[in-house]
């Protein structure tokens, strides 16, 4: 049999920046980062994607924006900003990506251009996914305004939409050329919005980093009240701890081995069957509680470790438990979560438990009783502690 054997290897570099009020005119970071790029003959054109959300609280972002660029002008930005659908809708419909890539189209974005996205992590995802299959590929700045898209999502490389109900059907692994983290976009969350995000700080301080997880047990208060320097302090580890396994380990995801999906397959699974009103950042953290109390009552982890966990969620005003996954109607539901979660990771089944704080384990099964039996417990805990 005669073939002829092709290996190579492409670099993928991008740097992460944390900077505060990005447009205002003496902050020089995008300018001097246009100017250190190589130039192709022809000035680079870039086109900004908001995210409705932010805009409905940052009304002036969009003058902000092009009186930026009229000062520094190493870049020609294209006449018109579009907004699209923040939240999961930004990713539940093919209508906002496809406007993305019109607009690609009648602007004559190429490939020495840039495509610029501020906005959530959802409005990351499918601008991401927009640039990934724009002429194979379009030079993508991500810009994230929340907590979870600055300590998770918006530094990795995926980019996707959900698709028949299912979460991230549609998508690609495509790096970005920067990452820019300005903190001051954080004041427009909600309470909500702002506590949610810091269920996927705890996730890889859980899989990872022992110390870390101690300094969120201790700075819960100030998390959750908002305090600039913690919430700085926290974005910063969690997206560094997210970047180092991007880099070490399988960036993307050909194996079965996903850790930075622990606590993800049951909230995948609690996303889709509530029509996505429960935040992503709020499934993660009932995911967490149900695989922290899974590896417990596996005899993984002490009880007590474990209620440290729950413990720290509850303090950070996350959820723990939700209706939809409680043992009764919606068993059958999130048991079916498993098998879906098998199918997206290709191959076999690979969840992530703990076998210590700090100290992830791959499993290939699960037990369906004791899956069952966490969900009631944490549905006991939730009651008794007369959360909603």
């Amino acid at each position: 049999m005669d073939f002829i054997k092709q290996t190579f290897q492409v670099p993928f570099t991008y740097n992460v920046y944390f900077t505060r009020q990005l447009f205002e005119p003496d902050n020089l970071l995008l300018a001097e980062y246009f100017s250190a790029q190589p130039s192709q003959g022809n000035q680079a054109k870039v086109l900004f994607v908001l995210d409705a959300g932010l805009v409905a609280h940052r009304p002036d972002l969009t003058g902000q924006i092009h009186t930026y660029f009229e000062k520094y002008d190493q870049v020609a930005l294209v006449p018109e900003i579009l907004t699209i659908a923040g939240g999961e809708e930004a990713k539940n419909s093919e209508t906002h990506y496809l406007r993305i890539v019109d607009a690609i189209n009648r602007f004559g974005i190429d490939r020495h251009s840039y495509l610029i996205a501020i906005g959530g992590g959802a409005v990351l995802d499918a601008v991401g996914y927009a640039a990934a299959i724009a002429h194979r590929g379009i030079r993508h700045i991500r810009i994230p305004t929340t907590v979870l898209s600055q300590d998770d999502s918006g530094v990795g490389v995926k980019n996707g939409i959900n698709y028949q109900g299912k979460k991230n059907f549609l998508g690609t692994f495509a790096p970005p050329v920067a990452v820019i983290n300005d903190f001051s976009f954080l004041t427009s969350l909600s309470h909500r919005q702002w506590c949610s995000g810091i269920s996927e700080a705890v996730k890889v301080a859980l899989i990872k980093d022992a110390v870390f997880f101690e300094w969120i047990e201790a700075h819960t208060e100030q998390l959750t009240r908002r305090d600039e320097g913690a919430m700085e302090y926290l974005i910063k580890r969690s997206a560094s701890l997210h970047l180092e396994h991007i880099s070490s380990n399988d960036p993307f995801e050909k194996g079965s081995s996903r850790p930075l999906d622990f606590g993800h397959w049951s909230a995948h699974k609690l996303e889709q069957i509530s029509g996505f009103d429960v935040l992503h950042g709020e499934a993660v953290s009932i995911g967490i509680a149900l695989d922290t109390l899974y590896s417990a009552l596996e005899g993984r982890i002490s009880v007590a470790d474990a209620n440290r966990v729950i413990e720290v969620l509850v303090a950070l005003d996350l959820p723990i438990s939700h209706a939809l996954i409680e043992p009764g109607p919606g068993t059958n539901a999130l048991l079916n979560g498993l098998e879906e979660f098998r199918e997206h990771l290709g191959g076999r089944l690979t969840v992530m438990l703990l076998d210590a704080i700090g100290q992830g384990v791959e499993v290939h099964e699960l037990n369906a009783s004791l899956i069952i039996a966490s969900a009631a417990q944490l549905r006991e805990r939730t009651n008794q502690l007369n959360l909603t």
